[in-house]
């Protein structure tokens, strides 16, 4: 190409992309006008189009601060009080928010105006088609699919627990009072607890040799791969939605290969069911509720069911599991806390030699008001889901984070994605006080905490909020009631490491490195 060829091409890209600009921003005109909008009052530069944000964000996630990434995105700006900003990732423009009332309307008041849209191609080849990937008729169907599993009735089965419990006490009596990993033996009572339910039959992962266990007769392919393989698809797909758009280039063997492993280990269980009789599922179903068999009743799509499965045992295995484990590392350096809780279960249950066990149900374990703030404080400082977000399927406003003090609506045109951060949310002074980084339960029973509102919101919100808020908050207060009664000292690890933790962040968030800890 001649030199006099390549100056018309200097020349002539630039120009296009002038005129490209020129052109939106008289069209964003035109829609602000349009819907009395105003302009941001926080707009973040990136570096040219917000080309390098992916590269920073996962250079966070390796680090294990990719949570905090995103608080400080929402931090480091002129008006970090009003909470709501835009910047450009990957040349798209997209708005951060961690206010209230934006989170408001697009989870509830203005539900109809925005989708998951790009979300379903980032999560489609681990999860398929289910609740955390449809819209629609979709999505509607498959809530009132899931709906029967979080009955009252079948969240208030919490005996059924107790084997689980006596597995895991197994493991940390065996560590004779060493430092172990509480939060992987969490996530193998999880997933222990969640097919049992779901399934109809556990996968018995605390069933180990360090406890004395061979291999259940029961061991198919998929069964030991199971739980890396699912840590190692939800990686990718936090890193897929990194991308937005360009999503597609992210998918390398390991990723399929992962997705393959937990495919097989669903298949197992949807092929067991569908060789079941329809005489021997009516009798299975009377003598409990088993989710898969009642879907069997439905669909006999197999890829249908295997969907819908993964979709709920990956809300049934990490939320409690992540919630559980931050629960635990504040404990262990909290041990005025830890006093205060175990004070509680002894009053209300009996410790060691003296538990009651059996008077341990869904409607005395609500009753039990320390324990609700214990949780509720793990939940505001460490919602399962720290970031969530949406895209808009309409040119639209959200209510608040425009003009010069951020009071008035701003712009969020079709096809537009937003991130709302519960997590700066919950870490707000305006709601929580000047220690609103500190993990105080004692909060809870202060006036102020009964106005939140949507200031408090760690299982979403609106006609999608979660469906087994009452069945993680039951699991998870039935465990800690159990580990108090069993067990008396809890210590932190001699090397406490960096505060506030590491988190890794991909569909959900649990700690970025070991929770070690020292129960007996």
């Amino acid at each position: 190409m001649s030199v006099a060829a390549l100056l018309k091409w200097y020349i002539f890209v630039p120009l296009l992309v002038i005129i490209y600009n020129v052109y939106q921003s008289f069209k964003i005109r035109k829609l602000m006008k349009k819907f009395g909008a105003k302009d941001f009052t926080n707009k973040v530069s990136d570096g040219f189009y917000g080309i390098t944000r992916p590269f920073k964000m996962e250079k966070e996630r390796k680090k294990g601060r990719y949570v905090e990434f995103y608080h400080s995105v929402l931090q480091n700006v002129d008006h970090p009080e009003i909470g709501t900003l835009t910047t450009k990732a990957v040349g798209i423009d997209i708005i951060f928010t961690k206010d209230p009332e934006n989170i408001k309307a697009i989870l509830a008041t203005q539900f109809n105006d925005f989708e998951f849209g790009l979300r379903s191609a980032f999560l489609y080849p681990l999860l398929g088609e289910g609740i955390f990937t449809l819209d629609g008729e979709g999505w509607k169907h498959s809530r009132a699919m899931l709906r029967p599993q979080f009955s009252k009735e079948q969240v208030g089965h919490v005996q059924a627990l107790e084997p689980h419990i006596q597995l895991l006490a197994k493991h940390i009596v065996q560590h004779n009072k060493n430092e172990f990993d509480i939060q992987e033996l969490f996530f193998r009572f999880t997933v222990d607890t969640a097919t049992a339910v779901l399934f109809g039959q556990s996968v018995e992962s605390l069933k180990d040799s360090f406890i004395g266990f061979t291999d259940p007769e029961d061991n198919f392919d998929g069964r030991r791969d199971f739980a890396n393989a699912f840590n190692k698809s939800q990686e990718y797909v936090a890193k897929r939605a990194m991308l937005n758009d360009l999503y597609f280039l992210i998918n390398p063997q390991e990723f399929k290969e992962s997705n393959a492993k937990v495919h097989r280990f669903a298949d197992h269980y949807v092929n067991k069911a569908l060789n079941v009789s329809s005489e021997e599922l009516e009798k299975a179903s009377k003598e409990q509720y088993i989710f898969l068999y009642e879907l069997v009743k439905e669909t006999r799509n197999p890829k249908v069911l295997r969907d819908q499965l993964l979709n709920i045992l990956l809300a049934g295995r990490d939320t409690t599991a992540s919630l559980l484990s931050f629960t635990f590392y504040e404990l262990c350096r909290n041990k005025d806390i830890w006093k205060k809780l175990r004070e509680e279960v002894d009053n209300k249950f009996g410790l060691g030699n003296e538990s009651r066990v059996y008077e341990i149900t869904f409607e005395s374990l609500k009753r039990c008001e320390y324990l609700k703030a214990v949780l509720n404080e793990s939940l505001r400082l460490y919602p399962t889901v720290p970031r969530n977000g949406r895209f808009a399927n309409k040119n639209t406003t959200l209510p608040r984070g425009g003009g010069p003090l951020g009071e008035d609506p701003v712009l969020v045109r079709k096809g537009q994605p937003i991130a709302y951060v519960i997590y700066s949310t919950h870490r707000s002074s305006e709601f929580y006080g000047k220690d609103a980084n500190e993990y105080r339960p004692e909060r809870w029973f202060e006036p102020e905490t009964r106005k939140l509102g949507w200031a408090y919101l760690p299982f979403n919100g609106g006609p999608r909020i979660c469906l087994g808020q009452q069945f993680a908050l039951t699991e998870a207060s039935y465990v800690l009631v159990r580990l108090c009664q069993m067990f008396s000292s809890l210590d932190p690890p001699k090397d406490k490491g960096e505060y506030p933790p590491k988190q890794l962040l991909s569909i959900s968030t649990c700690l970025y490195d070991p929770n070690l800890v020292s129960l007996y």
